[in-house]
């Protein structure tokens, strides 16, 4: 499992050199997205990766610094498969998973008043986020936990969602925006290779502690999603990160990449 860091910044105003979250998972021929913040398609296809080869977009919930690249991401989807210059072609369905159906149906509107209607010749579906196992695969398994970052919905449930991928033998959670990290324990029943903790609503300090108690279960730690403190000092912060905690710790920037 290859994770490749296409955007690291919270839900801040436009920063150099950091776009909004987005992180790509490489599995195998596969590719799958954690979030598509923007320009997450530009950043994935200039780092040489095959966009026709996507199978899977993971949205934790619907805030813009999470789906702001969503309808540029499918439409270059499109655009890339019926490219005669262009080798890859779609040849799996691709399925959007997400605890927000009517914010699916606002992009699939959207890029319905695009070139061509947004016709296409691949199957894209959307699936509703349900707390438990949502991907099953021979080489991939996807497991989402509701967390506290947004209220459920009294209707549809869960609105926020955190995760644990686990493949090839290799584990990984990811917290999403979360309204504490106590969210993620859930996933942490066994121990997990990585875990990426948002920082655009916490401190450093106060996740480091956290995850120091959970030690035994957290093999490393990493941190996206960065809010001010990071974003302004990340050298000053990561020396506070690695005072609390002696789990291996790192701060992900844009195109960095984490081999598990």
């Amino acid at each position: 499992m290859r994770l490749t860091f296409l955007g690291t910044c919270a839900g801040t105003e436009p920063m150099p050199g950091r776009l909004h979250t987005s992180v790509l998972l490489e599995i195998g021929e596969r590719l799958y997205f954690l979030d598509a913040g923007e320009a997450c398609s530009r950043t994935a296809y200039l780092l040489g990766y095959d966009l026709t080869r996507v199978r899977g977009i993971f949205l934790s919930h619907a805030h813009m610094d999470h789906t702001g690249g969503l309808p540029n991401l499918l439409w270059t989807i499109r655009k890339l498969h019926g490219l005669s210059s262009f080798d890859g072609r779609v040849c799996e369905p691709i399925t959007v998973y997400t605890a927000n159906l009517p914010a699916w149906t606002a992009v699939t509107d959207l890029l319905s008043c695009t070139e061509g209607g947004f016709g296409i010749d691949f199957e894209l579906n959307a699936q509703r986020l349900r707390p438990g196992l949502c991907l099953d695969t021979d080489t991939l398994r996807v497991t989402a936990v509701p967390n506290t970052h947004l209220p459920a919905d009294p209707d549809d449930g869960p609105q926020s969602f955190s995760f644990r991928i686990e493949s090839a033998g290799a584990s990984l959670v990811y917290s999403g925006d979360m309204g504490s990290a106590r969210d993620l324990e859930p996933l942490l029943q066994d121990p997990a290779d990585l875990v990426l903790v948002e920082t655009g609503h916490h401190s450093v300090e106060d996740l480091c502690s956290w995850a120091e108690v959970n030690r035994k279960t957290i093999r490393k730690l990493g941190f996206y999603h960065h809010g001010r403190a990071i974003l302004h000092d990340p050298a000053a912060q990561l020396r506070v990160a690695r005072a609390v905690t002696s789990i291996p710790v790192f701060f992900a920037n844009d195109a960095d990449t984490v081999d598990l």
